[in-house]
């Protein structure tokens, strides 16, 4: 299991579009993919519970990856996030 801060640049936060972004890429990994907001976490992989987490612009939030491919989840769900949902 690995994980890494990253910061949300974008100026809506992880809501609605970019958070169906951001699901869609978590999905296309076989890891178990969460994001960690605070002292709540919740499945990746599920826009319920990334939008339950109420993520605006400059939130710093934890991606945590567990299973085969992490390093590329965390890479590759860091970056988009980085690109401010560009990619």
């Amino acid at each position: 299991m690995i994980s890494r801060e990253t910061k949300i640049v974008n100026t809506i936060g992880l809501h609605a579009r970019p958070a169906t972004f951001f699901i869609q890429k978590a999905n296309s990994f076989r890891s178990s993919v969460w994001v960690e907001k605070g002292d709540c976490r919740v499945n990746a992989k599920s826009l319920l519970g990334v939008l339950s987490l109420g993520i605006v612009k400059d939130t710093v939030i934890t991606i945590i990856a567990d299973g085969v491919d992490e390093k590329a989840a965390l890479d590759g769900l860091c970056a988009l996030i980085e690109s401010g949902f560009e990619n």
